[in-house]
């Protein structure tokens, strides 16, 4: 018997159809991948199977029981871990699983068995709270928890978006092991990685589903979509970091050569000596020192704790270090904060626009807080709608809008005021292949124009989009240099293998 049947299955929010006549089944133990670009309908269909909301037309079985007649045994039978919401951050570990397993009338002592493998790597931080944790120790918690009632069925949503790719290798090795317990998992990703982890995929597309078939069928055939290629630069860039030194990565300890040249001007735009940030005795920045040139691409790479958001809120003016030294756009991190925060552009993967404004009352917002007047906003505002081809949705709210438009709306809105940098700390989690590639092609566009871009992610194939690279482990620069001379010097075919060399040398455990 399938474990999952979807029979012309649709759902409309106003005038946006969401789902239309969506059929698929997937049989009981499979891994069955539901793929598409941002707005695909992913997500509304997840809260259909999940009973969390429901269709305007056809039928959905869970196990054999219908999500809108018999809601109550469909969900005794699923365990859900959506991608943004799944832990409450003020309460502990513990806390968490014993809230979750009294949602569905259990406890965590009848079902420990069934997260014993998983929640027994994280158990001995059971007193601390759930937003102090790293991204891979909640992707554990949120897993046991989605499990502790022994569902038959397992449906993820993205869970991956935000966590470190070796923190996503070891999550997709539990799902395996999950398998052999005939458990069937149901998970969306932007990851082709992830995707290729999946025995049958489906892809959802404005909708509609194009295609049920293996990974690399699925991924051959609408390969514009899921490998749109490389971002191309402008003519100008092109060549741009030929001449760069490929400064030696160091193979132990901590690494900080001066940099001798490379893409941008002749002066450094960021300057960090011997920096460090301690909480207590524990040292989350450990002296690391390097310098970015001005209209260079530097990727700030680094396992989830390894540190790197810590170093980023003290080059940006949020945080005071607790030694060394260094300086923003000449201006220094440790008294010249408020300066530091006019000349730079800032992205978060968390929080970057105001859902509830218009898209217009956003660029509005921000170039106000920058200290534009009004003519040269309204000037730049209606140029910045042409080129984002926003015109027409100019009086939207932002809430509105797809994941990948928000994104581009937010780099635009952070560069807004020509800053000499901007700071972007993983701008496209959670956003498919194609809508990546657009976002890159902008981000090559603001360092034509002279503007160095600092940016952190999890994903390896834009480290290798970027000038040069530095790879954090254990609160130290690991490595440092062009995206070439780190695989060479480490012998490895791509920035994946490089990074999980590294991250998994790192020694300071999770607490």
């Amino acid at each position: 018997m399938d474990a999952i049947v979807v029979n012309n299955v649709s759902k409309s929010y106003g005038k946006v159809q969401a789902l239309s006549n969506v059929s698929f089944a997937v049989s009981k133990g499979e891994v069955f991948g539901l793929i598409g670009p941002d707005g695909a309908g992913k997500t509304s269909m997840f809260r259909i199977l999940c009973t969390l909301l429901l269709p305007e037309g056809g039928r959905a079985t869970v196990d054999g029981y219908d999500v809108v007649g018999q809601m109550q045994e469909v969900r005794r039978r699923v365990g859900y871990m959506p991608g943004k919401f799944s832990l409450y951050q003020d309460l502990t570990v513990e806390e968490n699983l014993k809230f979750f397993a009294t949602l569905f009338g259990t406890t965590v002592d009848e079902g420990y068995d069934s997260i014993r493998a998983i929640y027994s790597q994280i158990e001995r931080f059971r007193n601390r709270r759930a937003g102090a944790l790293s991204g891979g120790m909640k992707q554990k918690l949120a897993l046991s928890c989605a499990l502790v009632h022994q569902p038959s069925v397992l449906f993820l949503d993205e869970p991956t978006t935000g966590v470190d790719p070796v923190s996503r290798k070891e999550l997709w090795e539990m799902l395996l092991m999950l398998k052999e317990r005939s458990i069937t998992i149901v998970a969306s990703t932007p990851y082709l990685d992830e995707v290729r982890c999946c025995e049958r995929v489906a892809f959802l597309d404005h909708g509609r589903v194009r295609g049920i078939d293996t990974p690399e069928a699925i991924l051959e055939q609408f390969k514009e979509i899921f490998n749109p290629g490389r971002p191309t630069p402008s003519p100008s860039l092109e060549g741009k970091g030929a001449d760069t030194p490929t400064a030696e990565p160091a193979p132990q300890g901590n690494y900080s050569p001066p940099f001798e040249g490379g893409a941008g001007g002749s002066f450094p735009i960021i300057e960090v000596e011997h920096l460090v940030k301690a909480f207590g005795d524990f040292r989350a920045v450990d002296d690391i020192s390097f310098t970015v040139k001005r209209g260079e691409i530097f990727g700030f790479l680094g396992a989830n704790g390894a540190g790197k958001t810590t170093a980023m809120h003290m080059l940006t003016g949020l945080s005071l270090p607790t030694g060394g030294k260094g300086s923003v756009a000449g201006y220094d991190i440790r008294t010249e904060q408020e300066q530091i925060k006019k000349h730079i552009g800032y992205m978060s993967q968390k929080f970057s626009l105001y859902e509830d404004l218009t898209v217009s009352e956003n660029i509005r917002l921000f170039a106000g807080i920058y200290g534009m007047n009004s003519e040269e906003i309204r000037v730049k505002r209606e140029e910045l709608l042409r080129r984002l081809k926003f015109e027409e949705h100019k009086d939207d709210l932002v809430g509105s809008l797809p994941l990948g438009w928000k994104q581009k709306l937010a780099f635009s809105v952070s560069i807004f005021h020509e800053p000499g940098v901007v700071f972007l700390d993983e701008p496209t989690g959670g956003v498919d292949p194609a809508t990546r590639r657009q976002f890159w092609e902008l981000i090559y566009e603001a360092a034509h124009r002279g503007i160095t871009v600092f940016v952190t992610t999890h994903y390896m194939d834009e480290a290798e989009y970027c000038d040069r690279i530095s790879i954090m482990v254990d609160g130290k620069i690991k490595a440092i240099g062009t995206p070439e001379a780190l695989k060479q010097a480490y012998n490895q075919p791509d920035m994946d293998h490089v990074f999980t060399y590294l991250a998994r040398q790192a020694k300071r455990g999770e607490g």
